[in-house]
């Protein structure tokens, strides 16, 4: 079941679940206690579930509550900052971005174009590599923001989404009922042999390297070509294409995180504007799905 939530609704829920208490959070929001009492009885009518406790001293989230808040807030914080941008004056300067190829149409061209459309003179370059390059071409300062994956040693970079690595066959083909079973990977080593492959030999699959790539867009066409399966990132499976679940004897290859960071020192008005545009794209793909438990 899929539902839809008012954004008010989840401002009011947020304040009170900062505030816990339901007066103070009124305050907050400039309505009655009454008036978001009701806000919080429609959420939970839409929800299913009661998303506080009640008690004598205040408020505090059920555990349905603590599900919905982090994606409640980072909507109402994606909204303030929509409506401070709309609100702002048009910024100029330049920007270097670095970020995975998989996310330049998806996510990057969204950004882009908000951005461009509220701060027409910013000059921004973009940079596509692979995540150790990035971070690389950031430290020696060849770059202002970097988006990256993590499937280990865990930053303390933003978080915009989280985009396990799976693998991923055609529809059409069905290259995973071969044996040996064809595979299609970077040409670069490290993390092919520590996690793709792994995962294949932890699970007893024979297999055989069938196709080799610098770039997720060629993994992505040996898959629809039916040259391979290939590793790709779960929101980047491409069209005629499905993910190989851990019931047919696969599962995750990695837990990766896609991560934002920023060169070191004072970044400029319009690499802070970049980067909330950054942010509102990944953002705008995550929609609040609430399923009723088993």
């Amino acid at each position: 079941m899929t539902v839809h939530l008012d954004s008010d609704l989840l401002r009011t829920f947020v304040a009170v679940a900062e505030a816990s208490n339901f007066t103070k959070a009124a305050e907050q929001v400039r309505r009655t206690q009454s008036a978001v009492s009701m806000q919080i009885k429609r959420l939970e009518e839409m929800v299913g579930e009661p998303l506080f406790d009640r008690g004598s001293r205040g408020v505090s989230l059920t555990r349905k509550g603590q599900d919905l808040i982090h994606n409640a807030r980072r909507i109402v914080s994606l909204l303030d900052e929509t409506a401070a941008s709309m609100r702002a004056e048009p910024l100029d300067g330049p920007v270097r971005i670095g970020i995975p190829e998989e996310y330049s149409y998806s996510i990057l061209s969204r950004a882009l174009g908000a951005f461009a459309k509220r701060h027409p003179k910013v000059e921004i370059t973009v940079r596509y590599a692979h995540s150790a390059s990035q971070m690389e071409a950031l430290e020696a300062g060849e770059l202002d923001l970097a988006v990256v994956f993590e499937w280990q040693d865990f930053s303390d970079g933003e978080i915009l989404m989280r985009d396990p690595t799976v693998w991923v066959t055609s529809n059409v083909h069905l290259q995973h009922e071969e044996q040996p079973l064809p595979v299609a990977l970077y040409n670069r080593g490290g993390w092919c042999k520590d996690f793709a492959l792994k995962s294949l030999e932890d699970r007893g699959h024979a297999y055989r390297v069938a196709y080799t790539s610098d770039t997720t867009g060629g993994l992505k066409l040996a898959v629809a070509s039916g040259l391979a399966i290939a590793p790709v990132s779960r929101s980047n499976i491409p069209p005629d294409c499905r993910e190989l679940t851990a019931a047919e004897g696969f599962g995750d290859i990695d837990a990766s995180n896609v991560v934002l960071h920023r060169a070191p020192g004072e970044a400029s008005e319009a690499i802070n504007g970049m980067a909330e545009a950054i942010r509102e794209a990944f953002y705008s793909r995550l929609t609040v799905t609430v399923l009723p438990d088993d």
